[in-house]
C-alpha cells in the first residue's frame, strides 16, 4: 500500500470512527441521564461489581489473538478459523465458571440480585466470541465506516431497550438489557455484512504459532483490566453499593469522551503504525503527531468537564447524583495521561516481541498495588486521586520504554504538548471566571455560557498561537469535507 493511500485510509478511518464515537457518546449520554434519573445508585453499584468479572473474561476469551492477526502480514483461512474456535470454546468455559461462582459473589456482597442477573449478563462472553473474527477482518481492511455504523446502530437499539425497561420499572435489569443488546446487535450486523464463515477444520498449529506474542498481550491486558476495575470491588465491600454507584457514575461520565476518542484513534493507528514499523523517521513523526492531535482534542474536553461538573450534574441529574461530582472532577485528570499512555503502549505492541510489555506491566502494577493499599482504606476520594497518580505513572513508564523503539525523545514530546497545556489552562481559568460572574443566573444559562466561553477561548487561542495540532485538524477536516 502506497504512503498516500495509507494516509488517506487512516484519515478516513479516524474520521468515521470519531464520527461514530461522538454520535454514540451523545446517544449514551442521553440514555445514561434518562436511566440514571429512573434508577437508584445501588443499581449501578451492582453492575460495577459484575463489570469487573465481565471485563476480565472478555480479555481472556480473545487471549490477544485478534491483535496478533491484525499485526500478522497475511493471516490464512486456517488462522482465522482456529482463533474463532478457540474463542468460542474459551467463552463457553468461562461462562459456565462465572455462572457457577455468581451465588458466592452475591453472598460476599450481600446482594442476592447478583446471582439472578449473572446468567443473563455473562452471555456477553459467547456473543462477543462470535464476532471477534469479523471485527478483526474489517479492521485489517480499514473498513471503519462499516464498523462505525454497526457500533452506532447497536448503541441506538440498546439505548431504546434500556430506557423502555427502566420506564417499565425493571431496575438493574435495564442495565443488563442494555449491555447484552449492544453486543447482540453488533454481532448480528457484522455477521450479516461479512463473507467470512468458519469452514476449515480446527487445528492447534496456528494457535501454537501465535501463542507466544498473544499470551504476552493477554497477560498484559488481563493485569491492566484487573487494576482498572479492582478499586470498585473494594469500594463495594468496604463502603456501600450506593457509594460504589456514585463512583461508578463518575467513571462512566469520565469515560464517555475519553474511551470514545481513544478507541477511535487506537483502532485505526495500531494497524497503520504496524505497516510503517520499519521506517524509523516516519514512524517517529507519526507517533509524535498522534500524541499531539490526541492531546489537543482531549485535554480541553477532560478539564472542561471537571470545570462545569457541578452545574452539569445539578441541571441534568438532580440532587440524587450530586455526590458523584467530586469524584468526577478528580477522575477527569486521568484523561490527561491515559490517552498518551495507550499510544505509547501501541508503540510497544507494534515494535516489540511482547516480552517487555509483560515485564513493564508487572512493574507498573506493583507500584499501583502500593497506591491502592494506601488509598482504599482512607476514603473513596483518596482512591480517585490514587487513580490519577496511577495514570501518570503508566504514561511515564510506557513512554520511557517506547524510546527504545522510536526516535521520539522526551524533549520533542514536551515541545509538542506544552502549547496545548498552556491554552488548556487559560481556557479553564476563563470557564471558571464566567461561572463565578454568572453565579446569579439560572443553571441552564450559566452552563451554556461556561461551555461557550470554553469552546470559543480555546479555538481563538489555538488560532492566535498558530498551534500545529490545530492546523493539522483543520487540514484533515477540510480534505474529508471536500471528498
Amino acid at each position: 500500500m502506497s504512503e498516500k493511500k495509507l494516509k488517506e485510509k487512516v484519515a478516513g478511518g479516524v474520521a468515521w470512527s470519531i464520527a461514530e464515537k461522538v454520535g454514540s457518546m451523545l446517544l449514551q449520554m442521553v440514555v445514561s441521564i434518562v436511566v440514571a434519573r429512573l434508577l437508584v445508585p445501588e443499581d449501578f453499584g451492582v453492575m460495577a461489581i459484575l463489570t469487573f468479572f465481565t471485563s476480565l473474561s472478555l480479555v481472556m476469551v480473545d487471549s490477544g489473538f485478534s491483535q496478533t492477526l491484525i499485526r500478522k502480514e497475511s493471516p490464512s483461512a486456517e488462522d482465522y478459523h482456529s482463533v474463532f474456535a478457540f474463542n468460542v470454546v474459551a467463552a463457553l468455559v468461562l461462562y459456565a465458571a462465572l455462572v457457577a461462582v455468581a451465588p458466592v459473589v452475591a453472598r460476599y456482597y450481600e446482594l442476592p440480585v447478583i446471582a439472578d442477573i449473572a446468567p443473563v449478563l455473562f452471555l456477553l462472553l459467547p456473543i462477543n466470541a462470535l464476532c471477534v473474527i469479523q471485527n478483526t477482518i474489517f479492521t485489517r481492511e480499514f473498513r471503519f465506516r462499516l464498523l462505525s455504523q454497526a457500533n452506532f446502530a447497536a448503541s441506538f437499539v440498546a439505548g431504546v431497550v434500556a430506557i423502555a425497561m427502566a420506564l417499565a420499572g425493571c431496575g438493574v435489569w435495564s442495565l443488563v438489557g442494555q449491555r447484552v443488546t449492544t453486543l447482540a446487535v453488533k454481532t448480528t450486523i457484522l455477521w450479516a455484512c461479512s463473507d467470512w464463515r468458519p469452514s476449515h477444520r480446527f487445528t492447534m498449529r496456528p494457535i501454537r504459532e501465535m501463542a507466544p506474542f498473544s499470551f504476552r498481550l493477554l497477560s498484559t491486558d488481563l493485569i491492566a483490566s484487573i487494576y482498572n476495575n479492582i478499586s470498585q470491588m473494594f469500594i463495594g465491600k468496604i463502603y456501600s453499593a450506593d457509594t460504589l454507584g456514585f463512583f461508578n457514575q463518575a467513571q462512566k461520565f469520565k469515560d464517555l469522551p475519553l474511551t470514545s476518542a481513544m478507541q477511535s484513534v487506537q483502532s485505526v493507528t495500531y494497524p497503520a503504525l504496524s505497516k510503517i514499523g520499519d521506517q524509523r523517521e516516519k514512524f517517529a513523526e507519526s507517533y509524535r503527531q498522534v500524541l499531539m492531535v490526541v492531546a489537543f482534542m482531549l485535554f480541553p474536553i477532560m478539564t472542561g468537564i471537571a470545570a462545569v461538573a457541578e452545574d452539569l450534574f445539578a441541571l441534568l441529574l438532580g440532587d440524587k447524583w450530586m455526590p458523584t461530582v467530586p469524584y468526577l472532577q478528580i477522575l477527569c485528570l486521568t484523561g490527561l495521561f491515559q490517552p498518551l499512555a495507550i499510544i505509547a503502549y501501541n508503540i510497544l505492541k507494534v515494535k516489540s516481541n511482547g516480552a517487555i510489555i509483560l515485564r513493564l506491566e508487572v512493574a507498573k502494577k506493583a507500584l499501583m498495588t502500593l497506591i491502592l493499599v494506601v488509598t482504599i482504606p482512607h476514603s473513596v476520594k483518596a482512591v480517585a486521586w490514587g487513580l490519577v497518580a496511577m495514570s501518570f505513572c503508566e504514561f511515564a513508564i510506557n513512554f520511557a520504554a517506547s524510546t527504545r523503539y522510536s526516535a521520539l525523545g522526551i524533549g520533542q514530546v514536551i515541545r509538542t504538548l506544552l502549547p496545548t497545556v498552556v491554552i488548556t489552562t487559560i481556557m479553564v481559568v476563563v470557564v471558571r471566571g464566567v461561572g463565578s460572574v454568572m453565579g446569579e443566573f439560572g443553571l441552564a444559562t450559566r452552563l451554556a455560557a461556561e461551555i461557550a466561553s470554553g469552546v470559543i477561548s480555546y479555538a481563538l487561542l489555538a488560532l492566535a498561537f498558530r498551534l500545529e495540532a490545530f492546523s493539522e485538524i483543520r487540514t484533515l477536516v477540510g480534505k474529508l469535507i471536500s471528498k
